[in-house]
């Protein structure tokens, strides 16, 4: 029949040894001890030494979950903030006018395409349609620069 190996045969540091008890005269109190263990007999786990290491390894764990929260959070106020700010600043590339110059026609409406032989045909550009602007793409038309994330739209190509 095997046993259990018994506490003190464990080699351990986070284990103390159970405490002795000293012997007694009497053998009430020895079968006592025996069968009912005194709660200071129990294993008692030590503090674990900590080396340098160790604890640079728990303080950048603990900075780098400081910093992973803390970013986010950071951000959005930030946007939260500047969506309660009036955007007031122009356009950059249509200079708050909404429209940019056709880069077909350079802004005239029509193209003019040489044949050869000193023949040349103009014809309306197919690009503008004859008007020689388009809608700035940056603003939409409305002259104002876009927050950054009002720049892209994000569509669900499925």
């Amino acid at each position: 029949m095997l046993r259990a190996p018994s506490l003190s045969r464990f080699k351990t540091p986070f284990l103390s040894s159970p405490l002795k008890l000293p012997p007694s005269t009497s053998s009430f109190s020895q079968k006592f001890h025996q069968t009912h263990r005194s709660p200071n007999s129990y294993p008692c786990v030590r503090a674990v030494d900590l080396d340098q290491n160790t604890v640079i390894a728990i303080t950048v764990g603990v900075f780098s979950v400081a910093i992973g929260v803390g970013i986010p959070i950071f951000y959005e106020t930030q946007i939260d903030n500047a969506a309660k700010r009036d955007n007031t600043q122009p356009c950059f590339p249509c200079t708050g006018t909404g429209a940019q110059k056709c880069r077909f026609c350079m802004g005239t409406g029509s193209v003019t395409v040489e044949l050869g032989g000193d023949e040349k045909e103009v014809s309306r550009c197919i690009n503008c349609d004859g008007a020689g602007a388009l809608t700035c793409t940056t603003c939409q038309g409305s002259g104002i620069q876009p927050r950054y994330l009002d720049r892209r739209e994000f569509k669900d190509d499925d």
